[in-house]
């Protein structure tokens, strides 16, 4: 049985840590490996990225595998989550080992972070360690193949898209070789995800039969957007972060592959994309538990193929499952809202 997540990777664990209300609207998402971690790289594109420990992960550099990935709001300041990731690792023995004491390890945790400061109210409501122990704890408890809570939850909490609501969207597929490809997205975009002429999100073009809003809909979407982007004084610093997972063994060097291809998928979802003022970041993990046709290099094609789709997906999961959000941080309408209620709205 599989949930259409980034879980259905065995082994793979995530979440979430959530703040809202009071001045917040902020979070930490937590993607944890299986017990003795997985390969792992990253590939950055956004022009303002904010991240920590990803040169661990350049396949020329000594650490092999990770134990957990952070994706966190609050930017900058929201990195701070990794260190309660990395407490909690260290108190289980989990991480590179560097000592003779089984305890003597240190946990490699890479993170990542999206702008949503002052979209609560407050600038100085953001993650901290303690927030990511407590996304860390809750992805501990999950079960195996648990489904992944999306729309505004964890870092995408206080994530927008343009001047949309955004948040966390997850996707899964099987290949045809058996391999599973899973993605994970924070969708944060300084760009937007909703043809301008239509009203159609653009991943949707990817994904097979598409339905167009009816003119009047999209007229009245397209106005209550444009309040919107007159309410809402912040500036538009975003940042679209995506972790893609698989069962196949690959190497630094391929998951690294991986993690660039993907970017593919955004491209595909969000436009423009990879602006100066995005800091748009894909991690990829690779489990290992399905090996590769070593006499068949090109095997790797359909897990990055994969991965680019389900990324493409995730963001298209991400917009739908968010909901509107309006506070003295600003205002942020959802597409559910403007695209489906705002239909039967005008349609009663």
């Amino acid at each position: 049985m599989t949930v259409d997540a980034l879980t259905d990777v065995t082994g793979v664990r995530v979440g979430h840590a959530t703040r809202a209300g009071d001045g917040w609207l902020t979070g930490t998402t937590v993607v944890l490996a299986p017990q003795g971690g997985a390969v792992a790289a990253v590939d950055v594109r956004g022009g303002g990225p904010g991240t920590k420990e990803t040169d661990a992960l350049d396949p020329r550099n000594v650490v092999q595998k990770v134990e957990a990935i952070v994706l966190t709001g609050g930017s900058a300041y929201g990195l701070d989550a990794a260190s309660g990731v990395m407490a909690w690792l260290e108190e289980r023995g989990r991480g590179v080992r560097v000592g003779v004491d089984p305890a003597h390890v240190v946990p490699v945790v890479p993170a990542a972070c999206v702008f949503d400061l002052g979209r609560g109210g407050d600038f100085r409501a953001r993650p901290n360690a303690a927030t990511g122990r407590a996304a860390v704890e809750a992805a501990a408890a999950t079960g195996p193949g648990a489904p992944v809570a999306e729309g505004c939850v964890g870092a995408g909490t206080g994530a927008a898209v343009g001047h949309m609501k955004g948040g966390v969207g997850t996707a899964s597929t099987v290949t045809d070789s058996g391999f599973t490809v899973a993605a994970l997205v924070v969708a944060n975009a300084a760009g937007e995800t909703v043809d301008p002429g239509t009203g159609v999100l653009y991943g949707e073009f990817f994904g097979g039969r598409v339905t167009y809003p009816p003119a009047r809909v999209h007229e009245a979407a397209r106005l209550r957007i444009a309040r919107a982007a007159e309410r809402n004084a912040l500036p538009p610093l975003n940042t679209t972060l995506a972790v893609v997972a698989t069962d196949a063994e690959l190497s630094k060097a391929q998951a690294q592959k991986l993690a660039g291809t993907a970017h593919d998928g955004i491209a595909r979802a969000v436009r423009p994309v990879h602006l100066l003022n995005d800091g748009d970041t894909v991690f990829a993990l690779a489990t290992g538990a399905h090996p590769l046709p070593h006499a068949q290099p090109l095997a790797l094609n359909e897990v990055l193929s994969a991965g680019a789709d389900m990324v493409t997906r995730a963001i298209v999961r991400a917009v739908r499952a968010a909901r509107s959000v309006e506070g003295e941080g600003g205002m942020w309408p959802s597409y559910g809202e403007l695209y489906g209620e705002l239909r039967e709205e005008l349609q009663g």
